[in-house]
Formats: C-alpha cells, structure tokens, sequence
C-alpha cells in the first residue's frame, strides 16, 4: 500500500486496522511541462505594476475561499493587485457576496472551471491555499513548478511540499493576518519575487516525474520478488 504522504499515512493508520506496510510515494509532475516559452499576456488580467494573485480548487468549505478573499483583501491595500480564481463550487456565490462587501469586486476575477490552467498560472505572481486539510497538494506543486511561490496552511501534506521560506510560507489554520504579511513579504519589490519564482521551481524539482515514478518501479519490483 503506498501513500502519498507521510500526513495521509499516518490518518490511515489511525483511521484504519492496517497491518501491512504503508509505503510513502509522492505525487509527481512533469516538470517539462510546465516550462512555458511563450510569453505570457499579463495584461489581460491586469494592469501594469499590479501583482496577480490566484487560487483554483472546487470551492468547497474545506478549501475555505473566504480565507483566500480575506488575505487578497488585505495584500491589496498594501500592494496594487488582482486576485484570480478558477474553479466551481458550493461557496462560489458566497464568494462573490463578499467580494462586493469587502468593495473589492473590479479586483477580483471569477473564472469558473478553466482547462487551460497552465496559462493562469504562468501569468500568476502567487498562489494562495488556505485549506482546512490536504493530502498532499498538487495544486500547489503545480503552481510550484510554474514557478509561483505558495502561501498555504500547516495542514495534511502540504508542509511536504512546500519549504516554508524558501518556495513560500507556510502560516497556522485561519491566521490570515500572517498569510497576508507573508504575501507581502513575497510581493513587496521584484527582487524578492524573482528569487521567490525561481526557489519554487528549484522545490519543485523534487517531485519531477523522472524521480518519483523510478519509486514506484522498486516498489513494484520488491512486492514481486516477495511473491
């Protein structure tokens, strides 16, 4: 049995009468893919001199939108910026609710469900991922490896993808008063985005195709000789 973190392997074993090993694989990625050459149209989303800021999940409770709104709201009163976000869901209507409470509406891009997510994140400066839990955190290797820096929750997997300081931060469940300074940090000046960018490819590089599914191989291998 594998897991792709050490957080899920864990929950199972506590969760679950397992006797047999659970193995640790993490996801992966092509990193290859990721690498675009083409630039990208910046200004379709923003203005000049404007960070973009973007989230993309299923807008379900767990991923906690109104965290990812409180956070924008407070990045861009310090910092000119738009917030992307991509994706549909229950707490979609709610979202756009507070966007206009919060006055912050023409700041804010509702995207709905987008096949061309690659694009999105190639024009992003940041990634924002408050979630209540995850297993592991594709979505923000993905933007990892488009070389976006993440600001996520200590939740689940995520502390296994993401170097705190180095690919982005990682700050406590709900605290998104820390979030929003960690952002800043990020966003603040382009030196300190551009090292940011470039330390969340180097992170991301882990968990490249070319070395975790090898992983898989001995796994697959060493069940069959037990055999």
């Amino acid at each position: 049995m594998t897991s792709v973190s050490e957080s899920l392997k864990q929950d199972t074993l506590r969760l679950f009468d397992i006797e047999k090993e659970v193995v640790v694989i993490p996801n992966f990625i092509n990193i290859a893919k990721e690498i675009r050459t083409n630039p990208c149209p910046r200004d379709l989303m923003a203005e000049t001199g404007e960070r973009i800021v973007t989230h993309i999940s299923n807008f379900r409770k767990v991923k906690r939108i109104s965290d990812v709104i409180e956070v924008f709201y407070r990045i861009q009163m310090k910092i000119p910026a738009k917030l992307i976000l991509v994706g549909e869901g229950p707490e979609k209507e709610a979202a756009e609710q507070q966007c206009k409470d919060l006055g912050i509406k023409h700041k804010v891009r509702f995207l709905g469900n987008s096949l061309d997510v690659d694009r999105i994140l190639c024009l992003s400066d940041l990634f924002l991922l408050p979630s209540e839990s995850e297993s592991f955190g594709l979505a923000a290797l993905e933007a990892m490896a488009a070389g976006v820096p993440v600001i996520a929750t200590n939740v689940g997997g995520l502390p296994e993808v993401i170097e705190n300081g180095f690919s982005g931060f990682l700050s406590p469940l709900a605290d998104v008063n820390t979030m929003a300074n960690s952002a800043i940090h990020i966003l603040q000046d382009d030196t300190t985005l551009k090292k940011f960018k470039e330390q969340a490819r180097i992170s991301a590089l882990r968990f490249d195709e070319n070395k975790i599914i090898p992983l898989y191989e001995n796994l697959y291998y060493e069940v069959k000789k037990q055999n």
